[in-house]
């Protein structure tokens, strides 16, 4: 098992109950595909460094999860298609 963390900005334009909703799915999809999310970090909303589709501000979460090699691609592919999802990057971290 390798550990991983997805970092996702979400649209600052969401209400609390639809970026929980947005998470939840990210999360289950990391289940899906036999990953073990082992921590969620809220950041909270930030100023982005650059606006992005006329947003200043977006909402920065950043989720470590344990899986094999397949499940971040997959990952990555249902999340590339999620509409709150601004910007997300998956990266290995290091043992």
């Amino acid at each position: 098992m390798n550990k991983y963390e997805l970092a996702v900005v979400l649209s600052a334009k969401l209400e609390d109950e639809e970026r929980a909703a947005a998470i939840e799915k990210i999360q289950g999809y990391i289940t899906r595909y036999n990953g073990t999310v082992t921590n969620v970090d809220e950041w909270g909303k930030k100023r982005l460094a650059y606006e992005i589709q006329k947003m200043r501000e977006a909402f920065y979460y950043f989720i470590q999860f344990e899986s094999d090699s397949v499940c971040p691609n997959e990952v990555e592919s249902h999340i590339r298609i999620m509409e709150p999802v601004i910007r997300y990057l998956c990266v290995k971290q290091e043992a």
